[in-house]
């Protein structure tokens, strides 16, 4: 069995999640000379990112046809060593690498008929919980406390909010207006249920306004704080980690091992978000979470773009005790509902472990990736 081609493509959707915004990523789909298919996922978030990871994925290629996709490994260090050059941080060329390292691992898993899980060892949980991932949208808090209620009627067991997001809900810039959003927010949804804040791009923090805020926030019972400082301030985190009580969480912005490696030697995040898209694949995501389990902190899955990356997150939570949850978007969406002909989803609050289909487990539309194929 022999790969003969290597196809990108970008790909633009609407994303209810994100206030109807369009958002951006590169697929790729690897065909094999008897006819199995693999796909991946990098999550490009931009509409110039896209076309550059596509033109990245086309030359590195050449790693990629005439080999085995049981070789993944050895196709993985291959392409590592080329991008080294004009990459070895990070960047265009991880997209790149973690889109054809998804796709490969998928058809691994397809040639030998069994799932990425029983590839990456089985399970070690039976079990994950099921939490809802939004961002806050509306203007009246109120508003945003009932659609909280109706995210837990799924069964989800709670929720993470992005602030500072696109829409009306003007959250994590005044002080009062944050505090109140997440003491509703606790009422609707119950003092049992996970409750965490996502602080997004546009909201920037000091170190005294995230000590006063996250504070505040500690009375009403936040699971973890996400990006309060963004992606890189070790003094201005440890800080904050000394004056309050709730998790710190941030990381998804790393590109590889080293990146995280650094956050580590901080002490400063106790959860990690790690996306799959981004970070080198599924090889490059079972390397990262290696190193967090083995400094005894939690890992979370940023799995916030396709069914492609969300399969491969569930996958590797499942191979992983780091893993402790499993986020879902509440609002359906093309790349996650339309795109695959059974969409993933949680019963009852709880994911179970995917072992009983080959790869990745999901079975694409290619209408679906047609009609949002970016021109």
């Amino acid at each position: 069995m022999k790969i003969v081609k290597v196809e990108p493509i970008p790909v633009a959707y609407p994303e209810p999640n994100d206030f109807n915004a369009e958002r951006y990523l590169c697929l790729v789909k690897i065909t094999t000379d008897d006819g199995l298919v693999g796909w991946g996922e990098s999550i490009t978030q931009f509409k110039e990112a896209n076309f550059a990871v596509a033109a990245l994925i086309n030359g590195l290629s050449e790693f990629v046809i005439g080999r085995s996709p049981l070789e993944n490994q050895s196709i993985w260090t291959a392409i590592k060593e080329r991008y080294w050059w004009y990459g070895y941080r990070g960047g265009l060329a991880a997209y790149a690498l973690s889109a054809i390292d998804i796709a490969l691992w998928d058809l691994k898993g397809k040639a030998l008929n069994t799932s990425l899980l029983n590839l990456l060892g089985g399970p070690v949980h039976e079990k994950l919980p099921a939490i809802a991932s939004g961002h806050a949208h509306d203007s009246s808090i109120a508003a945003m406390a009932e659609q909280a209620q109706g995210w837990m009627s799924s069964g989800v067991q709670g929720m993470k909010v992005g602030f500072g997001k696109r829409g009306n809900a003007n959250l994590g810039f005044d002080h009062d207006r944050d505090v109140e959003y997440v003491k509703k927010m606790r009422e609707a949804i119950g003092p049992d249920k996970k409750l965490m804040i996502d602080l997004g791009y546009a909201v920037k923090w000091d170190v005294a306004t995230a000590v006063k805020r996250v504070q505040a926030f500690d009375d009403y019972n936040i699971d973890w704080i996400e990006e309060p400082l963004g992606a890189w301030d070790p003094e201005g985190y440890k800080t904050l980690r000394d004056k309050t009580k709730t998790l710190i969480a941030y990381g998804e912005r790393e590109w590889n091992v080293a990146g995280y490696e650094a956050i580590l030697a901080t002490g400063t995040c106790d959860v990690f978000g790690i996306d799959p898209g981004r970070v080198e694949g599924v090889t490059g995501f079972t390397k990262v979470v290696s190193r967090i389990e083995s400094a005894r902190r939690q890992a979370n899955a940023h799995a916030w773009s396709s069914a492609i990356v969300s399969a491969a997150s569930i996958a590797v939570s499942f191979s992983s005790l780091a893993f402790k949850l499993f986020e879902f978007k509440p609002l359906p969406n093309p790349m996650q509902n339309d795109l695959v002909l059974t969409p993933l989803t949680h019963s009852d609050g709880w994911v179970y472990p995917p072992t009983d289909k080959p790869g990745l487990g999901i079975e694409i539309n290619e209408d679906v990736v047609n009609k949002y194929r970016q021109k």
